[in-house]
């Protein structure tokens, strides 16, 4: 089917303004390890999907899943050990007495929980998140995202505090930048508990992903972590982007940031595609959760789920693709950079997700320059994509078997492309 023909036959059945990649969509029939096929068969390597998080299609990952839906496949009302034997797995990354889990189909729901846990632990409503982030498709995470500020505004219970950024720092400088953001959040603080919601927590990536990965430092958030805790709040932590090994140096983002989260919510890369995610909590804030709420959720950690999650975690210990992540990571940013460009700003990363930053001499985003870059990028048959407030931060994050033969193959291109896209776009 031609393309202008899929484009309209979705719009008819799906509706209008259903989000694709791309001014020409890739029509994408097939994966396998970091590698994708389009319908007219053209390969691609891709640089951008973090939910095959060991490879697309991974046969051990496919095995597992074949054999449980053979089996059997139901819901937590009914005993099975699948969703025990994966809790204990998780959990034994994890420290802070993180010990118990809740397990969902979607990022979204999980950080739902979460803020439901924050409710439940505080008595209280009042939630704080940056002003450039993304925690889901919720009601409730919906208000905290800022891509589409929510019909009416944002409600009273929710404050967004400026997101780091070591572009345009926040307060000035990027010596003073930890300082002003925890400022920030103890002046939100303020105004939850002035508008009578009261302070229930702080929801966060620990590497600011949707921000545009900024080139923090481990213990930038001690100074919010003190406002937060003093405060009675509790640390809500969005490892989607960041967690199962993704940055390298850690299995978390928030173990290498440095700090001991209440919540750690999990989603996309859990189990290779497969629709799992989880909240992972405390024993106490669990308690409290359940007493509070009756939740219960249909598909979450069903045995098939639990199956698939399990696979994917023997896949990162048997492949070391933790450890694949630092080097690769690290070869990957310093040819990054190398890169000499008269709209670079900056090149950062963290493992393995990096990208370079670009603005126009006047100071302003080169947001166009980048889209360009990025449907060059498509051409010449690598997927990537763009990131940050004003979408000028190209956004690689590929699949963790990435090698540094793959990191070369990205690079070669991605310097040939911005050998040939004007500066002006």
């Amino acid at each position: 089917m031609m393309t202008t023909d899929l484009l309209a036959r979705r719009e008819r059945l799906l509706g209008p303004n259903v989000p694709i990649f791309y001014d020409e969509p890739v029509h994408l029939v097939r994966g396998e390890g970091v590698w994708l096929w389009d319908a007219d068969g053209k390969k691609y390597l891709d640089c951008y999907n973090n939910v095959p998080h060991v490879g697309h299609c991974h046969p051990h990952v496919v095995e597992a899943i074949t054999r449980q839906a053979m089996t059997l496949n139901t819901h937590t009302r009914y005993l099975h050990e699948g969703i025990l034997d994966y809790t204990e797995r998780l959990t034994a990354t994890l420290s802070h007495d993180l010990s118990q889990l809740i397990m969902v189909c979607t990022g979204s729901e999980a950080n739902d929980i979460a803020l439901r846990m924050a409710q439940a632990m505080t008595g209280k409503t009042g939630i704080i998140a940056t002003d450039n982030t993304y925690h889901g498709n919720t009601l409730a995470t919906s208000q905290l995202s800022t891509r589409r500020p929510p019909i009416g505004g944002y409600p009273r219970h929710v404050r967004l505090v400026p997101a780091p950024d070591s572009v345009r720092p926040v307060g000035g400088t990027l010596e003073g930048q930890s300082q002003a953001f925890a400022e920030n959040v103890q002046r939100a603080i303020e105004e939850l508990e002035a508008e009578g919601c009261g302070f229930s927590g702080f929801m966060l990536c620990p590497s600011f992903a949707n921000e545009g990965i900024p080139a923090i430092a481990p213990g930038f958030l001690d100074p919010t972590v003190e406002v937060v805790r003093r405060a009675g709040g509790l640390l809500l932590c969005d490892e989607v982007q960041p967690g199962f090994g993704r940055i390298g140096v850690n299995f978390w983002g928030h173990d290498w940031l440095g700090f001991s989260p209440d919540v750690v919510t999990v989603g996309k890369p859990m189990a290779n595609g497969h629709p799992a995610a989880a909240v992972v909590a405390r024993p106490d804030i669990m308690a409290t959760f359940r007493t509070a709420f009756g939740y219960f959720n249909t598909f979450g950690g069903n045995p098939v789920s639990c199956a698939a999650a399990m696979a994917t975690m023997d896949v990162i210990e048997a492949d070391g693709l933790q450890e694949n992540a630092r080097v690769v990571g690290a070869y990957a940013l310093q040819r990054l950079k190398r890169i000499e460009h008269p709209l670079k700003a900056e090149a950062r990363g963290l493992g393995l997700f990096f990208g370079i930053e670009f603005v126009l001499d006047d100071g302003t985003p080169a947001t166009d320059f980048a889209a360009q870059v990025v449907e060059r990028m498509r051409e010449g048959g690598v997927l990537m994509n763009r990131i940050g407030r004003d979408m000028n931060t190209l956004k690689m994050r590929p699949p963790m078997p990435f090698g540094i033969e793959h990191a070369d193959l990205a690079m070669d291109l991605l310097e040939e492309t911005l050998r040939e896209v004007p500066c002006d776009t």
